[in-house]
C-alpha cells in the first residue's frame, strides 16, 4: 500500500517539535564552562579478495553488498575524523580518501571541486544534558553496519546496509527522555544528497531508542523503509546482534521493495580473538536491482553467510572472512568456465589500523 503524506505539515511539525523542546531546555538549563578539546582520529584499511568458485582478475564478480569488492590486494580507504568538543557547541570534520569512500559517498560531489572525500561535516550544540541539536551531514541512523571497519565486525558488508540509506544532510534533535528511553527527530535532504537540495523536497527521519534496542522510520519522497537494529550481550563472551528492515518504493518512480533480516552472533575466545557469523537473508520485488538478477516478475532473493575472525594487534585488527551469496537465480554468478551458477564463494584478509 502507498503512504500518502502531506510533506509540508511534516516538514513543520517536526520543526516546530524541535524548537519547543529546544527552548524549554535552554530555560531549565544550568550554565556550566569548561575547557573545549580538539581531536583527530581516523583509520586505514586494506584488504585482499579472492573468489574461491569463480574467475579472479579484472572482471571478477563480487557480491551485490557494497566495499571490500575489488580483486587481489585492494584499498579499502584513509579516514581522518577532527573533532571540536566543547561544553555546549563542536563540530565533527570526517573525510575519506580511497575506494570505499568513494563508494560510501556515491551521490557527492554535485558541486564542490575537492572530490568525494566529505564523509561528515555536522555542528552541534548541546542545548541541556537531554537534548542535542546537529546540523550539517550526518551518517545514517538507520542499520546495523556502518562506512567505517573500524566499528563493524565483518569487513564485507550486508545487503541490508548496502542499501539502506548511508549518509543525510539535515537538522536533527536527540532527546533523551530517560536513562533508557531516547528519542531523534529530523528533517533531511532526499537520502545521500548531502551538498545541497536539488529537488525541493525533504526527506524525515524518526527514532525511538530503549536500552540500546532501536526503531527507525525513514520517508523519502513516497519511499519509506522501517528499521530494527540491537544487539544482546547472553554472556560476558557471547554477543547477539540483530537488524531487520523493510523498504517501500515510491511506485510513481518505478522503485522496487526490499526486506530482510541480520543476525550477528560474536564469541570472544580471548581478549586479542574474537570470532563471528553474520547471517542474513534479503529479499527484493518489482525489479529493486540489489542481487544482480531476478525472476520475470522482478522478484528474487540471497542468503548470504559470512564467517569471521578479529585479531588484535595492539590498534591494528587483521580479520579473515569466508562468505558465501545463495542467490534464489541460476544465472546471478558465472563460474570460470563461463558457466550460470547461483552461488558466489570468497575469501577476504583484511587489515584494519585505527588511530
Amino acid at each position: 500500500m502507498k503512504m500518502i503524506i502531506n510533506t509540508k505539515f511534516v516538514k513543520n511539525l517536526i520543526f516546530s517539535t524541535i524548537f519547543l523542546f529546544s527552548i524549554a531546555a535552554v530555560v531549565a538549563q544550568e550554565e556550566e564552562e569548561t575547557s573545549p578539546k580538539f581531536s583527530l582520529s581516523g583509520s586505514i584499511d586494506a584488504y585482499y579478495r579472492a573468489n574461491l568458485n569463480a574467475g579472479n582478475g579484472v572482471d571478477a564478480q563480487a557480491p551485490g553488498s557494497s566495499f571490500a569488492n575489488l580483486p587481489g590486494f585492494a584499498l579499502g580507504m584513509a579516514n581522518v575524523v577532527a573533532t571540536y568538543e566543547g561544553e555546549k557547541v563542536g563540530f565533527v570534520a570526517d573525510l575519506v580518501f580511497g575506494p570505499r569512500g568513494t563508494d560510501a559517498i556515491f551521490a557527492s560531489p554535485m558541486y564542490s571541486a575537492t572530490g568525494d572525500i566529505v564523509n561528515q561535516l555536522y555542528a552541534y550544540w548541546n542545548v541541556s544534558d537531554a537534548v542535542t541539536l546537529t546540523f550539517g551531514n550526518f551518517n545514517t541512523f538507520l542499520g546495523y553496519e556502518v562506512i567505517s571497519p573500524v566499528a563493524n565486525f565483518n569487513y564485507s558488508t550486508s545487503y541490508l546496509f548496502s542499501y539502506g540509506p548511508f549518509s543525510h544532510t539535515g537538522l536533527k534533535a536527540d532527546f533523551a527522555i530517560s536513562d533508557d528511553f531516547s528519542l531523534m527527530l529530523a528533517v533531511m535532504n532526499p537520502t545521500d544528497l548531502t551538498e545541497f537540495n536539488p529537488t525541493g523536497q525533504y526527506a524525515y527521519g524518526l527514532q525511538l531508542g530503549y536500552s540500546g534496542q532501536y526503531a527507525n522510520l525513514l520517508i523519502d519522497n513516497g519511499s519509506y523503509e522501517i528499521d530494527y537494529t540491537g544487539g544482546f550481550d547472553l554472556s560476558d563472551s557471547f554477543f547477539l546482534g540483530l537488524n531487520a528492515a523493510y523498504f517501500s518504493g515510491d511506485e510513481d518512480d518505478n522503485i522496487g521493495s526490499f526486506a530482510g533480516v541480520a543476525v550477528y552472533p560474536q564469541l570472544a575466545t580471548s581478549d586479542t580473538f574474537t570470532i563471528g557469523l553474520r547471517g542474513e537473508y534479503f529479499t527484493e520485488t518489482d525489479f529493486f536491482g540489489a542481487i544482480g538478477s531476478s525472476d520475470a516478475d522482478g522478484d528474487a532473493s540471497v542468503f548470504a553467510v559470512t564467517l569471521t575472525g578479529s585479531a588484535t594487534i595492539g590498534d591494528l585488527i587483521i580479520k579473515p572472512e569466508l562468505r558465501l551469496d545463495s542467490t534464489s537465480e541460476d544465472t546471478t554468478f558465472v563460474n570460470g568456465d563461463g558457466e550460470a551458477m547461483s552461488s558466489l564463494s570468497s575469501f577476504v584478509l583484511a587489515a584494519v589500523y585505527s588511530f
